[in-house]
C-alpha cells in the first residue's frame, strides 16, 4: 500500500507549535522579581516602592539584566511586623522574588532578619537605622549574611548631626545647651546614646533627655517642660510622630529651634501635611533634591517629582539605589541564587544617589552596614524655608543659609 504524503497545510500546522516553542526563549525570559515591603500610608514608606519602580523602569529600558526584565512586586505591610513577615513569606515562597527591599521601620526589619536567613533571600532595608540590625549580622554571620543596610545606622546619623553642629549649632546659632527629644523606638536607642556622647564633645551641654511614646498626640506638656529648662536648641530624633510635634511647635510658638532627625521632613509632602508649620525645621539627610551629591541625585529627584508630584523622602533615594545594587549583584553573580548574590553584593562599589556605596565586612561590628567618609557617604543638613527644602550644610554644597520664623529666639 502506497503511503499518502501529508497535506501541505497539515505540515505547516505541525511545524508552527515547534517554531513558537523554539522562539519563546528569544522573545522573553522570565522576569527577575524583587519584592518591596513598605508602609504605604506613611511619607517615607510610600517612597520606597515608588523609588524602586523608577529604578526598575530605567534598568528595563536599558535591556534589563542580561535581557531579563525586573519586576517589582510590592506589599503594604500596614506598619505591622506581623504583616511584614507574612508579606516576606509570600514574596519568596509564592511570588518567587529573588531579593527583597523592606521597610524604613527598625522593628519591622529586625522581625524580618531571621526570615531572610531562613529563606536564604537577600534583603536590603532602605531606611531602618537601628545599630542592632548590623550587629546581629556580625554576631550570626552564617545565618544572617543575607541582610544589608541600605541606609546609615543610628550611631552614624547622630555623628553626622554632631559634625554639622560644629559649624551650625556652635558657629552660626551660638548654641550652648540642648534638650534631646526622641520617639521611643528601636532606632533611637543608639541614636540618643550617641547624641549624649557627641553633643558635649562639640561644646553643647545636654540639659535633658526626653523619650516620648510614638502614640503621643498632645505635645503641650513636653514643650512646656522644655521651655522651662530654657535650652538653646531641641535636638530631635523623630520619624513616626513627625507631623504632630512639628505642627504644635509652630502653633504654640515654641521659641527654641528644632534641629536633628525628622524623617518625614525629608519629603516635600511634609510642608503640606504640616500646613507650613515645618518652616524653620532643620533636619539631616544624606541626599537632597537641590544638591548634586553625585551626578545621579538631582536627575533622580526630578524624575521622581515628575512622576509622583512630590520630592522623594530619604527612603525613596535609597530604594532606588537598592534596585541597582541588586541588579549589579545578580549580573555579576550570573545567578539568582541567594548565596551567590550575597557574595557579589559584598563586593559592591556603586555610585548611587546618596554617594558611593560600599559595605562593611563580616569582621566589622556593623557588618553589611554602609561605609562612610570622604568620597563615600557623608551627611547634609537641610532646612524648610518658605515651602522649599534648602540645603544649608556643608558649606561647599549649601544653596542657602539658615533662617528661622520670628517666634524663634536664638542665643545672643
Amino acid at each position: 500500500m502506497r503511503a499518502v504524503p501529508p497535506r501541505r497545510g497539515a505540515a505547516v500546522a505541525l511545524a508552527l507549535p515547534l517554531a513558537i516553542l523554539a522562539a519563546l526563549p528569544a522573545l522573553a525570559a522570565d522576569p527577575i522579581r524583587i519584592g518591596v515591603i513598605a508602609e504605604a500610608a506613611t511619607i517615607p514608606g510610600a517612597a520606597i516602592p515608588n523609588g524602586a519602580k523608577l529604578a526598575a523602569a530605567e534598568i528595563n529600558a536599558a535591556g534589563g539584566i542580561d535581557g531579563r526584565m525586573i519586576e517589582i512586586v510590592d506589599y503594604d505591610n500596614k506598619s505591622s511586623a506581623a504583616d511584614s513577615v507574612r508579606a516576606f513569606q509570600r514574596a519568596v515562597q509564592q511570588d518567587h522574588a529573588v531579593a527583597v527591599i523592606a521597610s524604613y521601620t527598625s522593628e519591622v526589619v529586625l522581625a524580618l532578619e531571621p526570615w531572610a536567613g531562613r529563606l536564604k533571600t537577600p534583603m536590603i532595608t532602605p531606611g531602618a537605622a537601628s545599630d542592632l540590625i548590623t550587629h546581629r549580622i556580625h554576631d550570626d554571620y552564617e545565618h544572617l549574611k543575607y541582610v544589608f543596610h541600605g541606609y546609615l545606622a543610628s550611631t552614624q546619623i547622630a555623628d553626622a548631626v554632631c559634625e554639622s553642629g560644629k559649624e551650625l549649632l556652635i558657629g552660626v546659632m551660638k548654641a550652648k545647651t540642648a534638650v534631646v527629644l526622641s520617639e521611643d523606638a528601636a532606632w533611637t536607642i543608639p541614636l540618643d546614646a550617641e547624641y549624649l556622647q557627641c553633643l558635649p564633645k562639640i561644646g553643647i551641654q545636654v540639659l535633658d533627655h526626653i523619650r516620648l511614646s510614638p502614640d503621643t498626640t498632645d505635645f503641650t506638656p513636653l514643650y512646656n517642660k522644655i521651655e522651662g529648662e530654657k535650652p538653646d536648641v531641641i535636638i530631635t530624633g523623630i520619624s513616626h510622630v513627625g507631623v504632630q510635634p512639628t505642627v504644635q511647635w509652630a502653633e504654640q510658638h515654641v521659641p527654641i529651634p528644632m534641629y536633628g532627625v525628622s524623617s518625614q521632613a525629608t519629603s516635600s509632602t511634609f510642608w503640606k501635611d504640616t500646613n507650613g508649620a515645618a518652616n524653620g525645621v532643620v533636619f539631616n539627610m544624606f541626599s537632597a533634591p537641590d544638591v548634586a551629591v553625585t551626578p545621579k541625585t538631582i536627575p533622580f529627584a526630578k524624575a521622581y517629582q515628575a512622576k509622583y508630584g512630590v520630592t522623594p523622602s530619604y527612603a525613596g533615594y535609597t530604594a532606588y539605589d537598592d534596585v541597582y545594587i541588586f541588579a549589579e549583584a545578580i549580573k555579576k553573580a550570573g545567578s539568582t541564587d541567594g548565596d551567590k548574590i550575597v557574595a557579589a553584593m559584598e563586593q559592591t562599589d556603586w555610585v548611587g544617589t546618596i554617594g558611593r556605596i560600599q559595605y562593611l565586612g563580616k569582621d566589622d561590628p556593623f557588618t553589611h552596614g554602609m561605609k562612610i567618609g570622604p568620597g563615600l557617604i557623608s551627611g547634609l543638613m537641610v532646612q524648610w524655608k518658605d515651602g522649599k527644602q534648602v540645603t544649608v550644610w556643608p558649606k561647599e554644597v549649601a544653596v542657602g543659609q539658615m533662617a528661622f520664623p520670628e517666634f524663634i529666639k536664638l542665643p545672643q
